[in-house]
């Protein structure tokens, strides 16, 4: 792949996060399930621009409106309401949704504003029954840190998630209600990102941050990224939809030598909002909206800020290094536990005379293994599987070698026989090492190891036939 020099292309990069809250909706009190199931009933609508606060229309806002398409809402009778069928007012925002929001501020270094206005947004794509989505300035002039350097975070929102699309067609959307109203944090950095990687590490260490309050929604879709960008000669382009990190420094790539390819033919890029496509080019969606698509909310009073009872967020990076230092496990294991949510310091206090790295592996690494080994549905195992293997190995009664064996009869149903794995005396073990090497002379250390690992199946510590093994070759 050719490389570029985007310092020397006038590079300018920002990007913007929005991640989805778990809980209730933003505006009213039903619950953040997104349905895919047979709705109970469909509203038909028909959308058009209006005046922002400038007193123009917004030229995005226009250009849907120009396809005169009719949207069909589907909704259920448990999970959606008026709100968002915008037959009632919107109620009072969702509290705990704001707490979070301010909780992301502090963690991203920014002045929380003094009083919270929410405004409207004109969207008349359909994906929001009213044409507008409600949206509120929360937090400004933060940063988040990249090797050193500072990127800046001029602002940080709390808005309204739009519907989902289920399908298109020439003159008609269809979307689902069941998303719509879910609150949505939104971040976005200043445009002083100097390369695409430095891009993915910025959206990965966000992301990070947000996933610390534990609050956010997990899954594809939960969290979605928006990049901006221009070179010396092109045009901010805003490219939407990308759904992995590691795409992000491929799709920019491709999107400034669309730029530069176009520069070189003497055509003007356009300023525009285009879409991220899977083999990581951009294609065109709409012109890029302006402020004037903007105007206050007249149903929500001002909300006067107060981060008096906000509580303090330890980041997950800050997690991972103490529980790394402390239980001297590698970072990635430790990773994987705080992602399963695992209990670690209950389960090394309970089982104390099993080394805290033995515990980690079985947790983590040894599940990995009998689904590779033996092809086995690993998710059968419970929490308490685990812990029934780690109290026969602080009780002593079995080897870790045993583990892997005991966890394949749990998975296929079998009854645990504790007498299968009855241990092996030292002074019995180094008789049989003795008399293997007798038999069998001039082989490979490995080749003896297999040997008696493979007669003594669960019952002897592979540490201690190595230690035994070299001392007696």
């Amino acid at each position: 792949m050719e490389t570029l020099d985007y310092k020397k292309l006038g590079f300018k990069c920002g990007i913007e996060i929005h991640q989805q809250l778990e809980g209730l909706k933003l505006f009213c009190n039903c619950p953040t399930i997104i349905r895919r199931d047979k709705p109970d009933f469909t509203i038909r609508r028909e959308l058009r621009a209006t005046a922002g606060e400038t007193g123009d229309i917004d030229q995005a806002a226009a250009h849907e409106q120009k396809k005169q398409k009719f949207f069909l809402y589907q909704g259920y009778e448990d999970t959606t309401c008026l709100v968002e069928a915008d037959e009632e007012p919107p109620h009072p925002i969702n509290q705990d949704a704001l707490s979070t929001t301010l909780q992301v501020a502090k963690l991203l270094n920014a002045k929380v504003v003094d009083q919270i206005q929410v405004m409207r947004k004109t969207v008349i794509d359909g994906s929001n029954t009213t044409g507008f989505q409600r949206t509120a300035l929360v937090g400004i002039d933060g940063y988040v840190e990249i090797n050193g350097e500072k990127i800046g975070i001029p602002v940080i929102c709390l808005e309204e998630e739009a519907c989902q699309i289920v399908k298109r067609t020439a003159d008609c959307d269809v979307y689902n209600l069941s998303r719509l109203g879910i609150p949505l944090i939104e971040i976005a950095t200043d445009p002083t990102i100097s390369d695409p990687v430095e891009c993915r590490d910025v959206a990965a260490r966000i992301g990070m941050i947000l996933r610390s309050t534990g609050k956010c929604k997990r899954g594809i879709g939960s969290i979605r990224q928006d990049v901006n960008l221009s070179i010396k000669g092109g045009a901010r382009v805003e490219v939407k939809g990308f759904q992995e990190l590691k795409s992000i420094p491929k799709v920019i790539d491709n999107e400034v030598k669309r730029q530069l390819d176009l520069i070189k033919k003497d055509k003007k890029p356009e300023l525009e909002v285009r879409k991220a496509e899977p083999d990581f080019s951009t294609s065109f969606l709409r012109p890029m909206p302006g402020a004037d698509r903007m105007y206050p909310e007249t149903d929500i009073p001002t909300i006067v800020s107060d981060l008096s009872a906000i509580e303090d967020v330890e980041l997950i990076d800050d997690k991972l290094k103490k529980m790394s230092e402390r239980y001297k496990i590698p970072g990635e294991i430790a990773k994987q536990i705080l992602k399963k949510e695992i209990d670690f310091a209950a389960l090394t206090s309970k089982f104390r005379n099993v080394p805290s790295l033995v515990t980690a592996n079985i947790l983590i690494v040894t599940p990995k293994e009998i689904k590779k080994r033996f092809n086995l549905d690993v998710s059968k195992l419970r929490q308490e599987d685990f812990e029934e293997v780690l109290g026969y190995l602080d009780s002593g009664k079995i080897n870790k070698e045993a583990v892997v064996d005991i966890l394949v009869n749990k998975i296929k149903g079998k009854k645990v026989d504790l007498s299968k794995y009855a241990g092996v005396s030292d002074t019995q073990l180094e008789k049989e090492i003795k008399k293997i090497i007798a038999e069998k002379k001039d082989l490979s250390m490995g080749a003896y190891m297999g040997l008696i690992m493979s007669k003594h199946r669960g019952k002897v510590d592979g540490k201690k036939v190595s230690q035994i093994l070299k001392s007696l070759l």
